[in-house]
């Protein structure tokens, strides 16, 4: 079983992330008027449709596009010798340290302690009718699985196929897609919990929402 104390003492001295940010395609680049230690906004909005912090701007043949940051945080490196040059796609620009939340410390935790079902190809994924009828109506911590159970259509080049599922008997506890999302090969599905250790994921859960401190 995981040692949740030692996992949640290994975050805490490390509580964040460090972002990089790179160029998506080729361009000259313009820095906006930031430093390190500068704090960022990254997207807001409802559907996350207000952008991030200017960060830099990105001009290829006259078209100007602005990089924005993808998640708040503070700045930590810049490469100002980029300033005003071309450079190639993937070249990193600067770097945000990025102050974990609650909820991502929970889904951390989560993604450690529950038994990850991934996708084994890319593809668009849908849960079965009678499994996405008793997610919709239940929540998923309803649906218990077992190895063969017919759980995923998987979408593919208009062609429908179904996928079984693989795994330890235990309750859906987290699901990381939308019906019909494009999921890459190696993305996780679901995440199952045997129903004897429910009550000790549950138990982590509520130590995160209490111990966790939030940082700007």
């Amino acid at each position: 079983m995981l040692n949740i104390k030692e996992l949640l003492e290994e975050i805490k001295a490390s509580p964040y992330e460090e972002v990089e940010i790179s160029v998506p395609h080729t361009g000259k680049v313009e820095f906006a008027d930031l430093k390190v230690g500068d704090k960022v906004s990254g997207p807001s909005g409802e559907w996350k449709e207000k952008p991030g912090t200017v960060l830099a701007k990105l001009t290829r043949e006259r078209n100007t596009k602005n990089i924005p940051a993808p998640e708040k945080g503070e700045i930590v490196s810049i490469r100002h010798d980029l300033e005003g040059k071309f450079v190639e796609a993937g070249e990193v620009l600067l770097k945000i340290r990025h102050f974990l939340s609650k909820e991502e410390v929970i889904q951390l935790i989560l993604k450690k302690a529950l038994f990850l079902f991934n996708a084994p190809e890319k593809a668009k994924y849908y849960f079965t009718p009678e499994i996405d009828t008793k997610i919709k109506g239940s929540g998923e911590r309803s649906v218990k699985v077992r190895e063969g159970l017919e759980l995923f259509i998987v979408s593919r080049m208009k062609r429908e196929t179904p996928l079984n599922y693989a795994g330890p008997e235990g309750l859906i506890y987290a699901v990381y897609f939308h019906n019909g999302d494009n999921v890459d090969a190696g993305q996780a599905l679901i995440g199952v919990c045997p129903a004897d250790q429910l009550k000790h994921i549950q138990e982590v859960v509520n130590r995160v929402q209490s111990e966790w401190e939030e940082r700007d």
